[in-house]
């Protein structure tokens, strides 16, 4: 993958979106650039295969989605933008905790309008991102639990989210021993995150696929920059 400024190419066939299939990465695409590209590394996917495919830059990936799932394909030259490309000014790790069909956030309100977070936070200086998601897992719920997978990697606004997939052991603390922020521990059904008010958006919407239809074997990349929390979320 190149970290070029140069146009993309966004191209679109009766199978879906066309791309380039990297060869040094298995599973991974970018989007074709404007200048040139080998016909032989173009392939197509269709709509359901390019939500959960890792296509870069992730930043262009993310505004082309968006497009298509609401309003159709959008065909044509647009900007390369991949906020990967940059070193973050923080670092953040978030626990996936699932039990019996429901998944652990930090609830808050804000407005009157409640919406909610992931269990995380900041990567202390010196610490790997396994400790750090303990470590925050506990402060903000009292739980203990160590690390299945990395199931997605977030970039928004200079920063760099990792979340794992976390098992979870024991019980939710009492609320006065707990560092939120002054948010609530809650256990949400994981069918209801599409229209649960969560962020990271659209990995809550993948979580709850995933869910289903297995995780991932490789973390999802996302430029999640859906801003509007209370509208569902279908892509």
């Amino acid at each position: 993958m190149t970290d070029d400024p140069v146009p993309v190419n966004v191209q679109f066939d009766d199978v879906g979106l066309v791309v380039v299939k990297e060869t040094d990465e298995d599973g991974t695409y970018r989007f074709p650039r404007h200048d040139r590209v080998p016909d032989s590394a173009l392939c197509s996917l269709p709509l359901a295969d390019a939500l959960h495919a890792r296509i870069r830059p992730v930043g262009t990936a993310e505004t082309v989605l968006r497009s298509w799932v609401v309003g159709g394909p959008v065909r044509g030259v647009t900007s390369w933008d991949d906020p990967a490309s940059a070193d973050p000014v923080r670092v953040r790790a978030g626990a996936v905790v699932i039990r019996d069909g429901r998944m652990l956030l930090i609830g808050f309100e804000e407005d009157r309008e409640p919406f909610y977070e992931i269990p995380g936070g900041g990567v202390e200086d010196g610490e790997t991102l396994h400790a750090a998601v303990i470590r925050e897992l506990r402060e903000e719920t009292g739980l203990g639990g160590s690390v299945v997978r990395e199931v997605a990697r977030v970039w928004k606004d200079s920063r760099r989210e990792h979340y794992f997939l976390v098992h979870a052991e024991g019980e939710i603390g009492a609320r006065a021993e707990l560092d939120n922020h002054g948010g609530t521990p809650t256990w949400i059904p994981v069918d209801r995150l599409p229209t649960t008010p969560v962020w990271p958006r659209r990995l809550a919407w993948r979580i709850a696929h995933w869910y289903t239809a297995g995780w991932p074997d490789r973390p999802a990349e996302l430029a999640d920059s859906i801003n509007d929390l209370q509208n569902t979320c279908t892509w």
